[in-house]
């Protein structure tokens, strides 16, 4: 899509800082952190919510909590816990509508969320 925030961020178009680029996910830093560490996983592929996803992403979407985990012990995450987020769709709080995961740890996180 060419108006979309998160494929303008995949090609360069807007900087972001990086965590982890892979051949169909990237992960980024959240420029509005909600815990001090907010990462997004962002697929590669645009689909603007989790409705869009077919059989063919099955794959894609499977290795994102493998990332995840990946990504969560880089930054001592693994004995505290963290917390892998998606929304779909407005009512539920997606204000992006690219397909994104937000890993949020680093603090004691409660729950209902919100």
């Amino acid at each position: 899509m060419d108006d979309c925030l998160f494929c303008k961020i995949n090609k360069g178009e807007i900087p972001a800082k990086k965590v982890y680029d892979g051949d169909e996910v990237f992960a980024i830093e959240d420029i509005n952190p909600q815990a001090p560490t907010h990462l997004l996983i962002i697929p590669k592929k645009h689909h603007a919510t989790l409705l869009d996803l077919t059989k063919e992403d099955h794959a894609m979407i499977g290795s994102i909590p493998t990332i995840a985990n990946d990504l969560a012990r880089e930054r001592g995450l693994d004995q505290s816990g963290y917390r892998l987020v998606v929304n779909c769709g407005a009512g539920a709080g997606q204000s992006v509508f690219h397909i994104h995961f937000h890993l949020l740890g680093g603090r004691p996180l409660q729950w209902p969320p919100g």
